[in-house]
């Protein structure tokens, strides 16, 4: 069988990522879960100030992308108004990050032209998944994602990859192939929030991801899904590239704090704050000072934030490069 090679999807001029994190709750407790309340807020944006911020990041000049994201985003019982606003405002694409619950309906309160569905699982099986998500999830989700799918959505799954359940990722493809998922991503787990403190080590060695992910991912497109996943490690060839620095992406959350790097969000390092209705620069030392930094080990943000994850050889000379954790690779399935 022919494959189609990964292609590395290049920062875009022109394209601005809006990542909307408009609450903190969520109803499941995760063993990784990123959110940080004392630095991201404890209360939901008010629908008032949502459509203020939904129109103080919009840029008509520029194909706008925009994630709503939580906690868990489908809690928030305005959510469908706040597609539909989005949408009239004119965001070209619109997703929904969920954990699978769909609260409030929210599947058929917004239609399949107008957003995009997006499910966490992290396990092939409710053994697999529930022991990191929680009792039911799997079950919930899988209902829930059959349901979008049966409605039209275009539907994504998102794993997250750690040493809990690496072992279990070649089962994705088959399921997710025969429920008729559109996307695939395979995410990396990160050092951020919970897993940052976790007892058992939950980030993987280079040899267990280069050696487990890019097959599967093969595997994955050639059941006709499109797969997308973090490049991880830059080839010896590769320059390194900072989305910071050469693309347009902006986390923003409840309590004001707008960031540029998604690594940086356990500490008070944001560029941007809204304040007033306004966006501002913030003062000091902050991520923007450190995008444009050249280490040998690539990713500046890595090296000061999980530094324990770059092996040195006896000259002490980094084995792996670190390449901007917003940098992707593709795989589309063959025609």
């Amino acid at each position: 069988m022919s494959h189609h090679k990964p292609n590395t999807v290049q920062f875009k001029a022109g394209e601005r990522n809006i990542f909307f994190h408009i609450l903190t709750a969520c109803n499941l407790s995760c063993a990784f879960c990123y959110i940080n309340p004392v630095h991201h807020g404890r209360r939901a944006v008010a629908y008032t100030t949502l459509m203020k911020w939904l129109h103080l990041f919009y840029d008509p000049a520029k194909v706008n992308n925009l994630i709503f994201l939580g906690g868990e985003p489908t809690l928030y019982k305005h959510l469908s108004h706040a597609v539909q606003f989005a949408s009239q405002i004119g965001y070209a694409s619109i997703t929904i990050d969920t954990n699978g619950y769909c609260f409030h309906n929210i599947l058929e309160r917004v239609s399949a032209n107008e957003a995009v569905f997006s499910f966490s699982l992290d396990g092939p099986t409710a053994e697999i998944n529930d022991a990191l998500r929680g009792p039911g999830a799997f079950d919930t989700c899988l209902a829930n994602l059959k349901r979008a799918i049966q409605l039209g959505f275009t539907t994504s799954v998102i794993y997250t990859v750690s040493r809990q359940n690496i072992t279990f990722l070649v089962d994705m493809p088959p399921l997710l192939s025969e429920l008729g998922v559109d996307r695939f991503f395979i995410q990396v787990i990160g050092l951020r929030g919970k897993a940052a403190n976790c007892d058992t080590p939950l980030q993987l060695a280079p040899h267990e991801w280069l050696c487990t992910v890019p097959a599967v991912a093969q595997k994955a497109a050639d059941l006709g899904l499109t797969v997308i996943y973090p490049k991880v490690y830059i080839e010896p060839t590769e320059s390194f590239a900072c989305a910071g620095n050469v693309a347009e992406n902006f986390f923003i959350f409840p309590n004001g704090r707008v960031y540029r790097c998604p690594l940086c969000e356990d500490l008070p390092l944001h560029s941007l704050r809204v304040e007033n209705g306004e966006l501002h620069s913030t003062t000091g030392l902050t991520e923007q000072h450190l995008f444009s930094l050249t280490i040998p080990e690539g990713c500046v943000m890595n090296k000061l934030l999980q530094s324990n994850n770059i092996p040195y050889d006896s000259d002490g000379r980094p084995r792996y490069r670190i390449s901007c954790c917003l940098l992707k690779q593709r795989i589309d399935p063959l025609k």
